[in-house]
Protein backbone atom coordinates (compact mmCIF):
# COMPACT_ATOMS: atom_id res chain seq x y z
CA UNK A 1 0.00 0.00 0.00
CA UNK A 2 1.63 3.53 -1.12
CA UNK A 3 1.57 6.34 1.76
CA UNK A 4 -0.78 8.36 0.27
CA UNK A 5 -3.23 4.91 0.26
CA UNK A 6 -2.15 4.79 4.08
CA UNK A 7 -2.51 8.68 4.94
CA UNK A 8 -5.86 9.00 3.23
CA UNK A 9 -8.62 7.40 5.58
CA UNK A 10 -11.41 5.49 4.65
CA UNK A 11 -14.88 6.82 4.27
CA UNK A 12 -15.46 5.05 7.83
CA UNK A 13 -12.57 6.29 8.77
CA UNK A 14 -12.79 9.95 8.02
CA UNK A 15 -15.72 10.36 10.18
CA UNK A 16 -16.88 7.21 12.32
CA UNK A 17 -19.35 9.37 14.04
CA UNK A 18 -21.23 10.42 10.57
CA UNK A 19 -21.37 6.96 9.53
CA UNK A 20 -22.95 5.71 12.39
CA UNK A 21 -25.14 8.47 11.90
CA UNK A 22 -26.00 7.26 8.79
CA UNK A 23 -26.94 3.86 8.64
CA UNK A 24 -28.04 2.71 11.84
CA UNK A 25 -29.47 5.81 12.80
CA UNK A 26 -31.79 5.68 9.49
CA UNK A 27 -32.71 2.16 10.69
CA UNK A 28 -33.40 3.15 14.23
CA UNK A 29 -35.20 5.89 12.41
CA UNK A 30 -37.51 3.75 10.40
CA UNK A 31 -38.11 1.37 13.32
CA UNK A 32 -38.87 4.01 15.33
CA UNK A 33 -41.65 5.66 13.08
CA UNK A 34 -42.66 2.62 12.34
CA UNK A 35 -43.70 2.04 16.10
CA UNK A 36 -45.24 5.58 15.84
CA UNK A 37 -47.74 4.34 13.22
CA UNK A 38 -48.77 1.31 14.76
CA UNK A 39 -49.55 3.24 17.78
CA UNK A 40 -51.66 5.25 15.83
CA UNK A 41 -53.12 2.79 13.80
CA UNK A 42 -52.68 -0.64 15.52
CA UNK A 43 -53.46 -3.69 13.35
CA UNK A 44 -56.71 -6.03 14.21
CA UNK A 45 -56.16 -8.02 17.36
CA UNK A 46 -58.87 -10.35 16.26
CA UNK A 47 -60.69 -11.87 13.45
CA UNK A 48 -63.54 -9.53 13.71
CA UNK A 49 -61.41 -6.94 13.94
CA UNK A 50 -59.80 -7.96 10.90
CA UNK A 51 -63.37 -8.64 8.89
CA UNK A 52 -64.27 -4.61 9.87
CA UNK A 53 -60.65 -3.47 8.85
CA UNK A 54 -61.71 -5.20 5.49
CA UNK A 55 -65.02 -3.17 5.39
CA UNK A 56 -63.15 0.28 5.89
CA UNK A 57 -60.47 -0.85 2.97
CA UNK A 58 -63.62 -1.50 0.39
CA UNK A 59 -65.54 1.95 1.68
CA UNK A 60 -61.87 3.41 1.33
CA UNK A 61 -62.25 1.96 -2.57
CA UNK A 62 -58.55 -0.12 -1.76
CA UNK A 63 -60.78 -3.39 -2.40
CA UNK A 64 -63.90 -3.86 -4.54
CA UNK A 65 -67.10 -5.92 -2.42
CA UNK A 66 -66.52 -9.22 -4.23
CA UNK A 67 -62.85 -9.40 -3.26
CA UNK A 68 -63.73 -8.32 0.82
CA UNK A 69 -66.70 -11.01 0.28
CA UNK A 70 -63.82 -13.94 -0.49
CA UNK A 71 -61.34 -12.31 2.25
CA UNK A 72 -63.79 -12.58 4.94
CA UNK A 73 -65.36 -16.32 3.30
CA UNK A 74 -61.67 -17.13 3.82
CA UNK A 75 -61.33 -15.31 7.35
CA UNK A 76 -64.67 -17.11 8.36
CA UNK A 77 -63.83 -20.66 7.23
CA UNK A 78 -61.20 -21.36 9.91
CA UNK A 79 -64.28 -21.92 12.50
CA UNK A 80 -66.25 -23.80 10.59
CA UNK A 81 -66.48 -27.68 10.09
CA UNK A 82 -67.60 -30.16 7.63
CA UNK A 83 -71.24 -30.91 9.91
CA UNK A 84 -71.48 -27.30 9.08
CA UNK A 85 -71.91 -27.24 5.63
CA UNK A 86 -72.94 -31.02 4.82
CA UNK A 87 -76.21 -31.70 3.03
CA UNK A 88 -77.68 -33.63 5.47
CA UNK A 89 -78.23 -37.48 5.06
CA UNK A 90 -81.81 -37.42 4.62
CA UNK A 91 -81.51 -35.02 1.02
CA UNK A 92 -78.53 -37.23 -0.14
CA UNK A 93 -79.31 -38.50 -4.09
CA UNK A 94 -77.86 -42.13 -3.48
CA UNK A 95 -77.75 -45.30 -6.16
CA UNK A 96 -78.41 -48.49 -5.07
CA UNK A 97 -75.65 -51.33 -6.00
CA UNK A 98 -78.35 -53.63 -6.96
CA UNK A 99 -80.78 -51.06 -8.99
CA UNK A 100 -81.05 -52.08 -12.56
CA UNK A 101 -79.22 -49.28 -15.52
CA UNK A 102 -81.99 -47.87 -16.72
CA UNK A 103 -83.10 -46.50 -13.03
CA UNK A 104 -79.76 -45.35 -12.50
CA UNK A 105 -79.45 -43.42 -15.73
CA UNK A 106 -82.80 -41.37 -14.43
CA UNK A 107 -81.10 -40.38 -11.39
CA UNK A 108 -78.12 -38.95 -13.20
CA UNK A 109 -80.14 -37.31 -15.49
CA UNK A 110 -82.41 -35.76 -13.09
CA UNK A 111 -80.09 -34.92 -10.36
CA UNK A 112 -77.35 -33.97 -13.17
CA UNK A 113 -74.54 -34.74 -10.63
CA UNK A 114 -71.18 -35.91 -11.55
CA UNK A 115 -70.20 -38.18 -8.25
CA UNK A 116 -72.76 -40.21 -6.50
CA UNK A 117 -72.19 -42.25 -3.25
CA UNK A 118 -73.87 -46.15 -3.44
CA UNK A 119 -74.99 -48.29 -1.11
CA UNK A 120 -75.66 -51.91 -1.11
CA UNK A 121 -78.83 -53.12 1.37
CA UNK A 122 -78.91 -50.08 3.79
CA UNK A 123 -78.30 -46.56 2.83
CA UNK A 124 -76.36 -46.60 5.78
CA UNK A 125 -73.89 -49.03 3.92
CA UNK A 126 -72.10 -46.77 1.13
CA UNK A 127 -69.70 -49.09 -0.58
CA UNK A 128 -68.49 -46.29 -3.41
CA UNK A 129 -68.86 -43.72 -5.21
CA UNK A 130 -69.84 -43.63 -8.87
CA UNK A 131 -68.81 -41.12 -11.27
CA UNK A 132 -71.77 -40.41 -13.85
CA UNK A 133 -69.18 -40.64 -16.22
CA UNK A 134 -67.96 -44.25 -15.67
CA UNK A 135 -72.41 -44.93 -16.31
CA UNK A 136 -71.04 -44.89 -20.14
CA UNK A 137 -68.44 -48.07 -19.48
CA UNK A 138 -71.79 -50.11 -18.11
CA UNK A 139 -73.96 -48.88 -21.08
CA UNK A 140 -70.73 -50.12 -23.33
CA UNK A 141 -70.43 -53.30 -21.50
CA UNK A 142 -73.52 -54.47 -19.64
CA UNK A 143 -71.85 -57.53 -18.20
CA UNK A 144 -69.32 -55.01 -16.43
CA UNK A 145 -70.44 -55.32 -12.59
CA UNK A 146 -70.88 -51.92 -10.97
CA UNK A 147 -69.09 -52.60 -8.19
CA UNK A 148 -65.99 -52.94 -10.43
CA UNK A 149 -66.77 -48.63 -11.42
CA UNK A 150 -66.39 -47.64 -8.05
CA UNK A 151 -64.43 -45.66 -6.68
CA UNK A 152 -63.54 -45.07 -2.90
CA UNK A 153 -65.20 -43.35 -0.47
CA UNK A 154 -63.91 -40.93 1.76
CA UNK A 155 -65.28 -40.73 5.31
CA UNK A 156 -64.66 -37.69 7.61
CA UNK A 157 -65.68 -36.70 10.77
CA UNK A 158 -68.29 -33.61 11.17
CA UNK A 159 -65.70 -31.69 13.16
CA UNK A 160 -63.52 -32.04 10.69
CA UNK A 161 -62.31 -28.43 9.92
CA UNK A 162 -63.25 -26.80 6.76
CA UNK A 163 -59.56 -25.70 5.93
CA UNK A 164 -58.31 -28.80 6.84
CA UNK A 165 -60.80 -30.86 4.35
CA UNK A 166 -59.79 -28.33 2.07
CA UNK A 167 -56.39 -29.07 1.99
CA UNK A 168 -57.45 -32.88 1.68
CA UNK A 169 -59.35 -31.86 -1.33
CA UNK A 170 -57.03 -30.08 -2.99
CA UNK A 171 -54.07 -33.45 -1.59
CA UNK A 172 -56.12 -36.62 -2.70
CA UNK A 173 -57.98 -35.33 -5.79
CA UNK A 174 -61.09 -36.53 -3.98
CA UNK A 175 -63.74 -33.75 -4.66
CA UNK A 176 -66.33 -35.38 -2.32
CA UNK A 177 -66.47 -36.99 1.11
CA UNK A 178 -69.54 -38.64 3.27
CA UNK A 179 -69.54 -37.28 6.93
CA UNK A 180 -70.49 -39.22 9.96
CA UNK A 181 -71.43 -38.48 13.36
CA UNK A 182 -69.60 -39.49 16.76
CA UNK A 183 -71.62 -42.85 16.48
CA UNK A 184 -70.23 -43.62 13.34
CA UNK A 185 -73.27 -43.28 10.93
CA UNK A 186 -73.95 -41.36 7.98
CA UNK A 187 -74.72 -37.63 8.79
CA UNK A 188 -74.72 -36.23 5.43
CA UNK A 189 -72.24 -35.66 2.22
CA UNK A 190 -70.06 -32.75 1.62
CA UNK A 191 -68.31 -31.33 -1.57
CA UNK A 192 -65.54 -29.37 -2.66
CA UNK A 193 -68.06 -26.97 -4.13
CA UNK A 194 -69.71 -26.54 -0.83
CA UNK A 195 -66.71 -25.44 1.05
CA UNK A 196 -65.76 -23.34 -1.59
CA UNK A 197 -69.32 -21.64 -1.17
CA UNK A 198 -68.67 -20.46 1.74
CA UNK A 199 -65.29 -18.39 0.12
CA UNK A 200 -67.49 -17.14 -2.66
CA UNK A 201 -70.67 -16.41 -1.53
CA UNK A 202 -72.13 -18.12 1.36
CA UNK A 203 -70.76 -15.22 3.92
CA UNK A 204 -72.74 -13.57 6.88
CA UNK A 205 -71.48 -9.58 6.78
CA UNK A 206 -72.64 -6.46 7.51
CA UNK A 207 -74.03 -5.98 4.29
CA UNK A 208 -77.07 -8.51 5.26
CA UNK A 209 -79.89 -6.37 3.86
CA UNK A 210 -81.99 -8.36 6.13
CA UNK A 211 -80.77 -8.91 10.06
CA UNK A 212 -77.89 -11.56 11.36
CA UNK A 213 -79.17 -14.84 10.01
CA UNK A 214 -77.38 -15.01 7.15
CA UNK A 215 -79.37 -16.10 4.46
CA UNK A 216 -80.26 -12.83 2.21
CA UNK A 217 -77.03 -11.26 1.40
CA UNK A 218 -76.57 -8.04 -1.53
CA UNK A 219 -74.47 -8.15 -4.17
CA UNK A 220 -72.58 -5.81 -5.89
CA UNK A 221 -74.46 -5.27 -8.80
CA UNK A 222 -77.72 -4.36 -6.75
CA UNK A 223 -79.42 -8.09 -6.51
CA UNK A 224 -79.68 -10.08 -3.78
CA UNK A 225 -78.56 -14.01 -3.03
CA UNK A 226 -81.23 -15.83 -0.99
CA UNK A 227 -81.41 -19.12 0.84
CA UNK A 228 -83.92 -21.38 -0.31
CA UNK A 229 -84.60 -22.15 3.18
CA UNK A 230 -85.40 -18.80 4.23
CA UNK A 231 -88.86 -18.10 5.98
CA UNK A 232 -91.50 -16.42 3.38
CA UNK A 233 -92.46 -13.82 5.42
CA UNK A 234 -88.79 -13.17 6.44
CA UNK A 235 -88.42 -12.43 2.30
CA UNK A 236 -92.11 -10.15 2.23
CA UNK A 237 -90.22 -7.91 4.97
CA UNK A 238 -87.15 -7.23 3.13
CA UNK A 239 -88.50 -6.61 0.36
CA UNK A 240 -91.66 -4.83 1.42
CA UNK A 241 -93.91 -7.38 -0.43
CA UNK A 242 -96.40 -9.90 0.28
CA UNK A 243 -95.87 -13.25 -1.45
CA UNK A 244 -98.45 -16.40 -1.19
CA UNK A 245 -99.50 -19.32 -2.82
CA UNK A 246 -101.87 -18.86 -6.03
CA UNK A 247 -103.89 -21.66 -4.01
CA UNK A 248 -105.23 -19.96 -0.84
CA UNK A 249 -105.08 -23.91 0.76
CA UNK A 250 -101.77 -24.17 0.36
CA UNK A 251 -99.21 -22.96 2.86
CA UNK A 252 -95.38 -22.86 2.26
CA UNK A 253 -92.88 -21.86 4.98
CA UNK A 254 -90.16 -21.17 2.80
CA UNK A 255 -89.21 -19.24 -0.36
CA UNK A 256 -87.91 -21.97 -2.11
CA UNK A 257 -90.98 -24.08 -1.28
CA UNK A 258 -93.16 -21.77 -2.54
CA UNK A 259 -90.70 -20.88 -5.93
CA UNK A 260 -91.43 -24.69 -6.65
CA UNK A 261 -94.67 -25.29 -6.24
CA UNK A 262 -95.85 -22.21 -8.63
CA UNK A 263 -93.65 -23.48 -11.05
CA UNK A 264 -94.94 -27.00 -11.15
CA UNK A 265 -91.48 -28.55 -10.03
CA UNK A 266 -88.04 -28.17 -8.46
CA UNK A 267 -86.81 -25.74 -10.58
CA UNK A 268 -83.17 -26.28 -12.44
CA UNK A 269 -80.05 -24.08 -12.07
CA UNK A 270 -80.47 -21.19 -14.86
CA UNK A 271 -84.96 -20.92 -14.28
CA UNK A 272 -86.47 -18.24 -13.02
CA UNK A 273 -90.29 -17.16 -11.62
CA UNK A 274 -91.44 -13.86 -11.62
CA UNK A 275 -93.62 -13.24 -8.24
CA UNK A 276 -94.61 -10.17 -6.57
CA UNK A 277 -92.40 -7.66 -8.87
CA UNK A 278 -89.31 -9.95 -8.20
CA UNK A 279 -87.67 -12.19 -10.51
CA UNK A 280 -86.31 -15.57 -8.39
CA UNK A 281 -83.52 -16.88 -10.38
CA UNK A 282 -81.86 -20.07 -9.31
CA UNK A 283 -78.30 -20.12 -8.96
CA UNK A 284 -77.75 -23.48 -7.43
CA UNK A 285 -79.90 -26.69 -6.59
CA UNK A 286 -78.40 -29.14 -4.14
CA UNK A 287 -80.32 -32.57 -2.98
CA UNK A 288 -83.31 -32.05 -4.75
CA UNK A 289 -84.08 -28.71 -3.21
CA UNK A 290 -82.88 -24.91 -4.68
CA UNK A 291 -80.42 -24.14 -2.74
CA UNK A 292 -80.04 -19.99 -3.87
CA UNK A 293 -81.94 -17.63 -5.77
CA UNK A 294 -80.82 -14.34 -7.35
CA UNK A 295 -83.41 -12.28 -6.63
CA UNK A 296 -83.71 -8.24 -8.76
CA UNK A 297 -86.72 -6.26 -8.72
CA UNK A 298 -88.33 -6.18 -12.01
CA UNK A 299 -89.46 -3.47 -14.30
CA UNK A 300 -93.52 -2.92 -13.80
CA UNK A 301 -93.39 -2.30 -17.58
CA UNK A 302 -91.26 -4.79 -18.76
Amino acid sequence: MSLQNYLTPTVSESNPARTHAVFPGKEDRRSFLQKVAEFIHPGPDSREELIDTLAQAEANQLIGAESRVMLEGVIRLADMTAGDVMVAAPRMELIDMDAPFDELLNVVIDTAHSRFPVFQGERENIIGILLAKDLLKLQRAPELNIRALLRTAVFVPETKGLNDLLRDFRGNRNHQAIVIDEFGRVAGLITIEDVLEEIVGEIEDEFDEAGDDGDIFALADKTWRVSGDTPIGRVNEAFEVKLASSDPDDDFETIGGLIAHEMGHVPKRGEYLVLGGLRFMVLLTRAGAVKWFKVAPVNPTA
